[in-house]
């Protein structure tokens, strides 16, 4: 059964750890993170975009897919199925999909109206059962075709979001979605403290989890991260994976261009790229 990403979040601030939020794109994805997550113990969170959820024929689908797998495998982890850089009409829909935790991206708004639209929507996600996550300071990079520079948020501005009981709180601190550039200038972890210091125990978020040196990542977790978001780790190895299989001709061989048999290096590549961030994360046993 799915659940809330909260507790499981309060869990991780408190121990020290963080939770990994995994974004799904197809049934091999989803297959790979959940078998992943239960041979290691892993609390885990499944992400998806809106542009995601779309071309997976809808959340519904997505849900069905989702449920059905966690019945299936004998999944005993704790999942939850998060709505991730959601738009304010994207949260209502996932909410009416059955989602289990929400995210909404008010970051380009003023800050005023971001807090307005957050306020409405963890009364929402509160009457659902269901947690959310808030956005301030834009992530750099592309996501669904949105483009943030990368600025750092406002500390002052984070615990005005912080107030409105949002379950955990995005905020830009110089880390951007997919590849990091060669003049990359590193996390700021003087504006992650400053925000910590203001928010006390909330459950902080580190978006564009790909590319960030190890020792970056465990500095953060120290610093209140508990939920770090990985994507674009997990497509590159899936696409290289691929890219081997077919160059080394093994889908001529036999039966190899069998989906089945074509997708499978991808999968375990999947598999091994949730695993060692669960590792550098520090999640694995923690759903005992």
């Amino acid at each position: 059964m799915l659940v809330s990403a909260k507790e499981m979040l309060q869990k991780a601030k408190a121990g020290h750890y963080a939770v990994g939020q995994f974004n799904i794109n197809n049934l091999e994805w989803t297959k790979a993170i959940l078998l992943t997550a239960e041979e290691l113990r892993s609390p885990v969170i499944l992400g998806v975009s809106e542009g995601a959820g779309k071309y997976m024929c809808g959340f519904k689908t997505v849900v069905g897919m989702v449920n059905a797998m966690l019945e299936e495998l004998k999944i005993t982890v704790p999942v939850a199925l998060h709505l991730d850089h959601g738009t304010y009409d994207g949260c209502y829909k996932c909410v009416e999909a059955g989602f289990s935790s929400i995210m909404f991206d008010g970051s380009h708004y003023p800050i005023e109206e971001n807090v307005a639209k957050t306020k409405e929507l963890v009364e929402v996600a509160r009457k659902h059962g269901m947690s959310i996550e808030a956005e301030v300071g834009a992530i750099g990079g592309e996501e669904d075709g949105v483009i943030g520079k990368g600025e750092c948020a406002d500390p002052q501005e984070c615990k005005k979001i912080a107030d409105l009981g949002v379950d955990m709180l995005a905020a830009g601190i110089g880390n951007i979605h997919g590849k990091y550039p060669a003049n990359w200038e590193g996390l700021s972890f003087e504006t992650l403290d400053a925000i910590q210091q203001l928010t006390g125990e909330m459950p902080l978020v580190l978006h564009g989890g790909t590319g960030i040196p190890d020792d970056m990542i465990k500095k953060a977790i120290s610093l209140g991260v508990a939920k770090i978001n990985v994507n674009t780790e997990c497509q590159l190895s899936f696409a290289a994976a691929t890219r081997k299989y077919i160059e080394e001709g093994k889908d001529n061989q036999g039966k190899g261009y069998d989906p089945r048999k074509l997708l499978a290096p991808g999968f375990e590549a999947i598999k091994q790229t949730v695993k060692e961030k669960m590792e550098l994360f520090g999640s694995v046993g923690k759903a005992e």
